[in-house]
């Protein structure tokens, strides 16, 4: 134990102030809590920066430190997509779905995304049909972000896989349970700056130690990475097209990234968050992609793809020991900005829209506890990695929320029956493609399939079916094409 704190004392220190830093967060956060409003989207009262920062925190998990560099490794350039349509699809969520949403949510007094869906297409059926995806798909998220954790410290720290996911458990659920959305969201600052710079220094010190950026045009003279620089590689490109895809689109209705929306005070908010979050998530991904590219100079053969950034980050040939103190500590920022927000959205949805508690805000706090334990237990032994876990995530979220959120958002046109049947059929589709294992069949990822048909589905009930009968929804599309036309003739002007 003392040659152990002998070689990580940084990382002891690190993490100790790391920590201090969250219960502050979290005593900050309950001070400001007055009502479910205040815990649920901080009182719709936060800046641009902040919430830009913490759209890319939360986002950019060990699904990106871990996952995404890791698939980048097996994948080759053809995993490349990932994060070009990452970039587009944050700065498609920023103009396209923050600006109404920001105001439907302020409006309507919607806190979570079924409550948007509920205001949106009058109907309860929807919130709740919306409540069961959300919560399903949290977990599975959870699940995969607790491996990350796992695996990092198991391989860095020396530290047992269960005491590591048991560890960021007791952490992350006591801030978020305590201090609600404004202790995630300042947590999320203070992440989202130590993701940045680590994953830049990950990308210095691999490159370097692999003998220089130029290296990467000869690593298909190497015996494990003969067909990176083909588009066909482990998968179709097809099918990693639709990974790729699956993992963006989220971008525009997973609930913990458009729950960021509900928090900003104004339209001004809207423009300055906006370049945060692209800029962020661009330094990120463009850093952490070459990683896994890089990789085949410097470990063996490896077949869970998880491990390797843990591995690179354990060499001292290729980051020096004091350095992997601080990348470890921020690569576990990354997990708890992703868990936090996770958490408070499972949390808020079980409570306002399942249950429908009269005490939402005690209740919640309990609920994050309970996910945080159920996703820990499920961590122990997951059911896939965890790029596989989160992009069906997304998937699910894509097919259910796409249709009924983007397309809700822009076209009054689409009632209760219209999204229940959007989303009920577009997730038959999704299941069935998955038993069937369509994507090795017919080299088809299955978002694309229950996509087309959820969307199709949305597009033609709603047509047929008209307007829901709400003047409240009405007012709101009117109130939005006098402001577009506004907008126009100034631009005109």
């Amino acid at each position: 134990m003392t040659d152990w704190l002998a070689d990580h004392w940084l990382a002891v220190v690190l993490f100790l102030a790391y920590s201090g830093v969250l219960a502050w967060n979290a005593t900050v956060g309950l001070r400001s809590i007055a009502g479910s409003a205040d815990y649920f989207v901080g009182g719709r009262r936060m800046g641009g920066v902040a919430i830009g920062i913490s759209f890319y925190a939360t986002f950019a998990s060990t699904n990106s430190y871990l996952g995404h560099a890791g698939k980048g490794y097996e994948y080759g350039v053809a995993w490349l997509v990932m994060p070009v349509f990452l970039v587009v699809f944050a700065y498609l969520s920023w103009k396209f779905v923050a600006p109404r949403m920001r105001r439907f949510a302020s409006e309507f007094e919607s806190v979570t995304i079924p409550d948007f869906l509920a205001a949106r297409f009058a109907s309860n059926a929807v919130r709740r049909l919306a409540a069961v995806v959300i919560v399903f798909s949290s977990v599975l998220y959870l699940v995969a972000i607790f491996k990350g954790v796992g695996n990092l410290f198991e391989t860095f720290l020396g530290v047992r896989y269960e005491v590591a996911v048991a560890i960021n458990l007791i952490i992350v659920m006591a801030y978020t349970s305590l201090g609600g959305f404004v202790s995630v969201v300042r947590t999320d600052v203070l992440q989202g700056a130590l993701m940045v710079v680590g994953s830049v220094l990950i990308f210095v010190c691999v490159t370097n130690a692999s003998g220089g950026i130029g290296v990467i045009s000869t690593v298909t003279e190497l015996p494990t990475a003969t067909r990176l620089f083909a588009l066909d590689t482990a998968l179709p490109f097809v099918v990693v097209l639709g990974i790729a895809l699956a993992g963006s689109l989220k971008l525009l209705v997973d609930p913990r990234q458009v729950s960021r929306f509900y928090g900003l005070r104004d339209e001004s908010s809207i423009r300055t968050g906006i370049w945060v979050a692209v800029i962020g998530i661009l330094v990120i991904q463009f850093s952490l992609f070459p990683v896994g590219l890089y990789a085949h100079f410097l470990v063996d053969p490896v077949t869970d793809t998880d491990v390797i950034v843990p591995m690179l980050v354990n060499d001292p040939s290729v980051v020096p020991p004091l350095l992997g103190d601080f990348l470890v500590v921020a690569i576990l920022g990354a997990a708890m900005s992703s868990l936090d927000s996770v958490l408070l959205v499972a949390a808020s949805v079980t409570t306002r829209d399942l249950i429908q508690s009269k005490r939402e805000v005690g209740s919640s706090r309990l609920l994050v506890v309970v996910f945080a334990v159920v996703a820990a237990i499920i961590a122990l032994d997951p059911p896939g990695g965890i790029v596989e876990l989160t992009i069906f995530s997304g998937s699910l979220y894509a097919v259910c929320f796409i249709p009924t959120l983007l397309v809700g958002l822009h076209w009054r046109r689409g009632d209760g029956t219209t999204a229940s049947a959007s989303m009920a059929l577009g997730m038959a589709v999704l299941f069935s493609w998955l038993l069937l294992d369509g994507q090795s069949r017919f080299g088809v990822h299955e978002v694309f399939p229950a996509l087309l048909v959820s969307c199709a589905v949305y597009v033609g009930y709603g047509w047929r079916r008209g307007t829901v009968a709400s003047p409240a929804v009405e007012r709101f599309f009117d109130d939005e094409l006098e402001t577009s036309g506004l907008r126009k003739e100034k631009l005109k002007a």
